[in-house]
């Protein structure tokens, strides 16, 4: 592999170890995961399980001992076979569903960030996880998406929490030689490189590729030695600097993205936005239309036709506004000949949001404007995205906004633990992952016995204190952090003992605190000595919200409190590592946010699919999601105006649930110290979340009703 100089030469027999590891297929297929881990665990668990760095770590020895090894080369043999069947396959779902309509077709899918591995940080939280699990399941289901997003050479920040509990943001220069990306090249042979203007002034992008199975996603990176140097920082970080940084990120993104593609020869025939991040690829490919002389409404409606917008924000705030002058200074360039028809192109993003700060460019104004097809992140959402954006469609009566409802999900390969994976194959269904949407067919949940689904749940709830532990001491010894800070991460937790979950990133919005409204009686409830109750808290704020900062202090100096007696921790720099420990090693998952402000949420579903039961408001998906037996709803039944008597009485129906259903559930032991209850509730969590909440539904929801009638499905 030549991007990798000085890797240790791999024997002939296991060659495609390479081509395994830097392939994030992997990353959702347990067996793959089981070899590497086979392949040397001590450096898999020290590498944060990164295969193209344990490859790079490896010595020669023990890759020429691999390959004399007859159980690890039978791992191996399958696992390839595996591989090769996931990319040659031709019977997919796509192409029964569609046939020869399917034939040429390709989805372009524009998001400011991607989760598909720690290993590389290209995302900050929900959006990039729900990009990451589109691209894989489309990978699974066959549909023909190309990801476009950026490079960032310094990813998201790694956080650092002080002392006293406040959150320090180092950037860290990504190592490319441990990580499975490659330049894209095109037909020629060349590295594929675009140019954008920004105003007076070009920019260069390179063109990066990440293989997820049968999915490739295109970074762009602007960090090229031909750029001046504050145009190399431009796709640096993650929503990085001021409001030029970001619209001149968000130009790159957009038309930088179109190029791109074309570049590669690659002509979508839908172009999915995931966010208002990219809605400049609207106004590139308007531009694009207009100089095939297409008059300029002619040219929007087949933008129109052929574009998808999903929205995740329900705040206004969250929505990217621009002055109009910094829309103009930064596109003087694209404008080109087309100048004149600048107020045009100025109109179709301008928006007052009611903030007091007029009309500006809205970037989800832009994209709503521009798409055939708009759609919302739940169903609550749904109304609230109507109710937000009701000038967008002047002519539409109340309700009928033509927005509607693609509920959120999670890819499941990735977020079920392997235990709970191993028996869905005994007792389910061998090909359980193939039809995992099919909700009758999770009926038979019924038949994995008590005793196993118990023996699974305990084990991930030690594997998560197990990583606690380890965690904690690795900063003991590398950081040098005093002993109040290792109480705080945890150490004195018990693994026998009930433990809520609490991660996500720290908003005023999310109400973090909510569970500390009455502190003495939350103490209570911990501290309970035959019944006692732990919370492990992780996130991150916004670098820019100090707001949010200053809750996770107060949190992070709540775990330092001796009154809670070290039953409160926080788990620091989460991502997608501690977050597989969490939401497959808590028993239950707690969400507080002030309705109707959740999107959706996902985090809950992925602690759901691995029967960590949801503690939560009814808002986001919870509302569709809660059926009376698979978690719990906490509703203060608060009708006031007052945001601090609807706290009150919603941590005073939080308690009551602790402390007459979920606490005395979780206790309850036969004589054989089975939970029967707690474990209908697990199966319940599981039953009905996994097809329902599942990627899976979600992305074939996406192809047919917003992808397939572009191209002539049904």
């Amino acid at each position: 592999m030549e991007r990798y100089p000085g890797l240790t030469p791999i024997p002939e027999r296991i060659r495609r170890l390479e081509e395994l590891a830097c392939d994030l297929w992997w990353s959702w297929h347990y067996r793959a995961r089981d070899l590497f881990r086979r392949l040397d665990y001590r450096l898999w668990r020290e590498t944060a399980h990164n295969p193209v760095r344990m490859l790079r770590l490896l010595g020669r020895d023990r890759l020429e001992r691999a390959a004399e090894d007859r159980g690890f080369l039978a791992m191996y043999d399958s696992v390839v076979h595996d591989l090769d069947l996931a990319g040659s396959a031709k019977n997919t779902w796509w192409s029964q569903r569609y046939g020869p309509a399917a034939k040429g077709a390709k989805v372009a899918y524009f998001s400011a960030e991607f989760a598909l591995h720690q290993s590389l940080p290209l995302y900050a939280g929900g959006l990039g996880v729900l990009a990451g699990d589109t691209c894989k399941e489309a990978s699974d289901l066959g549909v023909p998406l190309v990801g476009i997003g950026f490079m960032y050479p310094q990813g998201y920040f790694h956080q650092h929490v002080s002392a006293d509990g406040w959150q320090q943001e180092a950037y860290e220069r990504l190592d490319w030689l441990d990580a499975p990306i490659e330049p894209a090249m095109r037909a020629d042979g060349a590295p594929c490189v675009v140019a954008v203007a920004l105003g007076d002034r070009t920019v260069l992008a390179a063109v990066w590729v990440v293989r997820a199975g049968r999915v490739k996603l295109l970074l762009l990176d602007t960090d090229l030695p031909e750029n001046a140097p504050w145009d190399r920082e431009l796709s640096a970080r993650l929503y990085g600097g001021n409001q030029e940084t970001r619209i001149q990120q968000e130009i790159v993104l957009g038309l930088g993205g179109v190029r791109a593609l074309r570049a590669l020869d690659i002509e979508p025939t839908i172009w999915h936005l995931n966010e208002g991040h990219a809605a400049f690829v609207v106004l590139q490919r308007v531009r694009d239309a207009l100089e095939q002389n297409l008059p300029f409404e002619q040219a929007v409606a087949e933008v129109r036709r052929t574009t998808v917008f999903t929205t995740h924000t329900p705040v206004p705030a969250g929505h990217d506004a621009f002055p109009f002058h910094l829309v103009e200074t930064y596109l003087a360039g694209a404008w080109g000949s087309l100048g004149q028809l600048r107020n045009q192109f100025l109109a179709l993003g301008a928006y007052d949001n009611g903030d007091g700060n007029g009309q500006m460019f809205n970037m989800t104004a832009l994209a709503m404007r521009s798409a055939g097809a708009v759609n919302a992140v739940s169903q609550l959402h749904r109304d609230v995205t109507r109710q937000m954006w009701t000038p967008i469609w002047p002519g539409a009566k109340p309700g009928e906004e033509p927005v509607r409802d693609i509920t959120n999900g999670v890819h499941v390969p990735t977020w079920v633990a392997s235990e709970l994976s191993k028996l869905f194959e005994a007792h389910i269904a061998p090909d359980w992952r193939q039809r995992h949407d099919d909700e009758q067919m999770w009926d038979a949940m019924e038949a994995i016995p008590d005793e196993e689904l118990w023996a699974v749940r305990q084990a991930l709830r030690n594997y998560l204190f197990a990583f606690i532990r380890e965690r904690a001491r690795n900063r003991w010894i590398e950081e040098r952090v005093g002993p109040g800070q290792i109480v705080t991460a945890g150490t004195l937790l018990n693994p026998d003992a009930l433990t809520i979950g609490f991660a996500r990133r720290f908003a005023a919005y999310k109400r973090p605190e909510l569970l500390f409204h009455d502190p003495d009686r939350l103490a209570r409830i911990l501290s309970a000595a035959r019944e006692p109750v732990q919370i492990v808290y992780a996130g991150k704020s916004h670098p820019a919200d100090d707001s949010g900062k200053h809750h996770l202090q107060r949190i992070y100096k709540r775990a330092m409190d001796q009154g809670f007696g070290g039953r409160i921790a926080f788990i620091d720099d989460y991502d997608l590592h501690v977050a597989h420990f969490m939401v497959q090693g808590c028993d239950v998952w707690l969400n507080t946010p002030r309705k109707p402000l959740e999107a959706s949420g996902t985090s809950g579903m992925k602690a759901a699919v691995n029967g960590v039961p949801h503690l939560s408001i009814g808002d986001g998906w919870w509302a569709e999601g809660y059926n009376g037996a698979n978690g719990w709803l906490i509703d203060g039944k608060c009708e006031s105006l007052d945001p601090a008597e609807v706290d009150a009485a919603d941590a005073d129906a939080l308690y009551r649930l602790l402390e007459t259903e979920v606490v005395p559930t979780f206790y309850d032991r036969d004589a054989h110290g089975l939970p029967r209850a707690w474990l209908r509730l697990v199966r319940e969590s599981i039953r009905t979340v996994i097809p329902r909440f599942s990627a899976r539904r979600m992305v074939k929801q996406y192809v047919e009703s917003m992808y397939g009638p572009v191209f002539g499905g049904e």
